[in-house]
């Protein structure tokens, strides 16, 4: 998160109202949404997420501007 300079907001808002949930490998899930990261481009904020355990753990944290390869 601190290493791709994504903000913790960004993170909390995807996870608590993502625009998809998307099955992944291994069981996780990818919580997804559209975000302006400020600049005016729109990325795909993904948070990977394995809510086999509790509490869920997220995973990774990314943003992308390959929307088409994940939306679905």
């Amino acid at each position: 998160m601190k290493r791709r300079k994504i903000p913790r907001e960004f993170i909390e808002s995807v996870l608590d109202s993502p625009q998809q949930i998307v099955e992944e490998y291994g069981g996780k899930k990818a919580y997804q949404s559209k975000i302006n990261f400020g600049s005016g481009k729109i990325y795909l904020l993904r948070v990977i997420v394995d809510d086999s355990r509790e509490p869920p753990t997220v995973i990774t944290v990314y943003r992308t501007s390959k929307i088409s390869k994940y939306w679905r």
